[in-house]
């Protein structure tokens, strides 16, 4: 479905370049998200079966009003909200040990983009929560820092503690095995937190010297603890807003194929 490659800059910052393998499969998921239905798409990926009965109609409609962009000249918010899932996705293939936020449900969300907590192995204590912040763009160096950057910075402050102990406290809240106090208690009081800023990727940052230079100065922002705390992943797609339109219509049409339910 996605293949992962290693990528890294010495000690300054490492993670995964990222390339889609089967479309279909991932429109798939990305239409059962759009449906609400995310946690039976965790289950497709984890390879469990599960059965949902037929959405209702309604659900449909409001899955494909998700799926479509309201001025094809402009598709951006829909096109952040794709890359969002599709990081989503990606994070529970590659990561599938970590706690995670649910995918948001409306185009251009104010809070996080996504939040992941790393727990021991027997799920009854978080060491540290990853902040994702997650851009589809075409001008990935800009983004990242007149954006991403800017945001860590605030967040490595800690300026929006509170709104970061709500969402820890939402995503434990699916999890009993976990005291959410004791947690939240640590991932501030020890500034457990790491970043991960994932991006798409154009012809000049698609390489080892390309993603050394659109991650540059990580560690200027982000300046203590380990390489652990300064996550990258990129994804190139080239004619980048094409592909989103047409991976778009691969899901609407999952919907519309689907069965409903008659109330």
């Amino acid at each position: 479905m996605i293949r992962f490659t290693s990528i890294s800059d010495a000690n300054i910052w490492s993670g995964v370049d990222w390339t889609i393998t089967d479309e279909d499969e991932v429109a798939g998921l990305v239409a059962r998200v759009a449906l609400g239905q995310s946690r039976h798409a965790t289950k497709i990926i984890s390879s469990l079966s599960s059965i949902l009965p037929p959405p209702p109609e309604t659900a449909k409609e409001g899955a494909i009003r998700l799926l479509t962009a309201k001025d094809l000249e402009k598709p951006y918010h829909r096109d952040g909200w794709l890359f969002q899932v599709l990081t989503w996705i990606a994070a529970h293939l590659h990561r599938s040990q970590t706690l995670k936020s649910s995918p948001h449900m409306i185009h251009a969300h104010k809070g996080f983009d996504g939040l992941e907590l790393r727990v021991n192995e027997d799920l009854t204590s978080v060491s540290s929560v990853i902040i994702c912040e997650q851009k589809a763009t075409e001008n990935p160096r800009n983004k990242i820092t007149s954006q991403v950057w800017p945001e860590f910075v605030s967040l490595e402050s800690g300026e929006r503690d509170n709104e970061l102990v709500a969402e820890v406290t939402t995503i434990l809240a699916r999890n009993g095995s976990i005291d959410a106090d004791e947690a939240v208690a640590a991932i501030l009081w020890n500034q457990s937190r790491s970043y991960c800023v994932s991006v798409t990727v154009d012809d000049e940052h698609n390489s080892e010297a390309g993603r050394k230079a659109l991650f540059g100065g990580y560690d200027k922002k982000i300046p203590n603890g380990n390489v652990d705390r300064r996550g990258a992943e990129t994804f190139f797609k080239p004619e980048l807003r094409a592909w989103m339109e047409s991976l778009a219509q691969k899901a609407i049409k999952v919907v519309n194929d689907m069965d409903v339910t008659h109330v």
